[in-house]
């Protein structure tokens, strides 16, 4: 069986095709997760060996200690009703389009306030074009993407009809519940047509703390927090004149491993603009592909992520420029402190044809204490001439002159750390593109940060 260090031998008692095929579905998507978990188990699994996982804990993942959700309830059950917190984080973002709610990767809330003629919502099963949509954008799905691939239970599709115009956000909540070692695999494709305008905000949140959390200390894990393998993928398809807003929201528990993959494709005069979020997890993984495939294609890429106590939040990035006059612009900004560790690895990427591209990439990073520590590792892959490509980044600790200045006017040492950090994340924090999420996410990397807002 597969060791800490995956060790191939033979196939996982509980990630094989024959648990694949247990659940329930069309037709296609049963023959899709079957095809998808032998490919998984005759394909060799990532090690820090690999480029794209250096500086990663992937080595002491151990597959043997997880097992898919509740397969029994998945295949049966739509899921039970979400509880008041849910509703009420819910209700904070404000008045949305349309609510998915997803409990352990089962579908367990849907509701629209507009029509069918402006959006569709639900299982993905159910939708017209589902089997092609599925992966489409993802492409070849390897080790991870291949996992959700073969145990995902209910994806679902957010689809925005050509020339429609939300003027309020789909709100997607995936819930993580289970017991400990259990594996949730949520998926979501989300589709603007040609020339529509709308917002999406997905939060992946656990049941049992963080944004869900009773009371003041919401990030303070449990003596024995859940452990729990959450593989997310995510598939936003930007068609032509189309223009997104994405906000994507982490919020685990101290204990629980998550491997996310976010893959976009941005249409000929398109804009993608995306903010992630990462606050929790032991080891929380987020790989952002952003592929420019139409000319004069915009994306604009932005991150906050908060390390404490011994996590590690590692973020890997392609912007792909395939058309002319495409433009990405990329700002990832964090803080680790205590033990934690931070990984950025970004690469920028234009093919020959994608004349005057222009893409930047800026990483910055704060480490709080000696104990911590953050990696970064900006690259750029370019073929042709006429373009413009910038990168950067920085790590270090609080800038000491602005320490100085505050401390002289009376400002006690760790209130004048704690006023420096809420300034370095202010600026990032505005730039939330859809409003009404803007000040729950200030919020949270205040509380995460030690900061009050208040």
């Amino acid at each position: 069986m597969f060791g800490p260090r995956f060790a191939r031998g033979p196939i996982l008692s509980t990630f094989t095709p024959e648990y694949a095929a247990g659940l329930s579905g069309a037709p296609w998507l049963v023959t899709r997760r079957v095809a998808a978990a032998e490919t998984f188990a005759s394909s060799p699994l990532p090690t820090e060996k690999d480029e794209v996982w250096r500086y990663s804990r992937i080595n002491s993942l151990d597959l043997d200690a997880f097992r898919p959700a509740d397969l029994t309830r998945a295949a049966t059950d739509p899921g039970p009703t979400p509880s008041d917190r849910i509703h009420a984080l819910v209700d904070s973002l404000g008045p949305r389009s349309g609510l998915i709610v997803t409990l352990d990767g089962v579908l367990s809330t849907l509701a629209a306030t507009v029509g069918d003629d402006v959006l569709t919502i639900g299982r993905i099963t159910d939708h017209a074009d589902g089997a092609e949509l599925l992966g489409s954008v993802l492409g070849d799905a390897h080790d991870f993407p291949l996992l959700n691939d073969a145990f995902v239970i209910d994806p679902v599709v957010v689809d925005i009809r050509a020339g429609a115009s939300l003027a309020d956000p789909v709100v997607i909540v995936h819930v993580v519940s289970g017991v400990s070692g259990s594996a949730v695999f949520p998926r979501t494709f989300v589709r603007a047509g040609d020339g529509a305008t709308a917002g999406v905000i997905e939060l992946v949140v656990d049941a049992e703390g963080g944004l869900l959390a009773d009371g003041q200390d919401a990030w303070t894990s449990a003596a024995a927090p859940t452990e729990r393998l959450v593989v997310p993928v995510t598939e936003l398809l930007v068609e032509d004149h189309a223009s997104l807003a994405y906000v994507s929201i982490q919020s685990l528990n101290g204990a629980s491993w998550q491997i996310a993959h976010q893959a976009s494709t941005i249409g000929a005069h398109a804009t993608l603009s995306s903010y992630a979020v990462a606050l929790g997890g032991s080891y929380a993984r987020l790989r952002t592909d952003s592929a420019l495939a139409g000319e004069s294609g915009a994306s604009r890429l932005r991150a906050a992520f908060i390390g404490r106590n011994d996590q590690m939040l590692d973020f890997r990035t392609l912007q792909d420029h395939q058309a002319p006059r495409t433009t990405s612009d990329l700002l990832f900004m964090g803080a680790v402190a205590d033990t934690s560790h931070s990984v950025y690895s970004g690469l920028i990427k234009v093919r020959r044809g994608a004349v005057k591209s222009d893409a930047m990439q800026t990483n910055h990073n704060l480490v709080l204490d000696e104990g911590a520590h953050a990696d970064s590792v900006p690259n750029l892959d370019i073929e042709e001439n006429d373009v413009k490509c910038s990168h950067g980044s920085t790590v270090g600790p609080v800038d000491e002159d602005q320490r100085y200045y505050l401390e002289s006017r009376g400002i006690e040492p760790e209130r004048a750390e704690q006023l420096i950090v809420a300034g370095f994340f202010d600026s990032i924090a505005d730039q939330v593109p859809l409003a009404g999420v803007r000040t729950l996410i200030g919020n949270a990397l205040a509380e995460r940060s030690g900061v009050s807002r208040a």
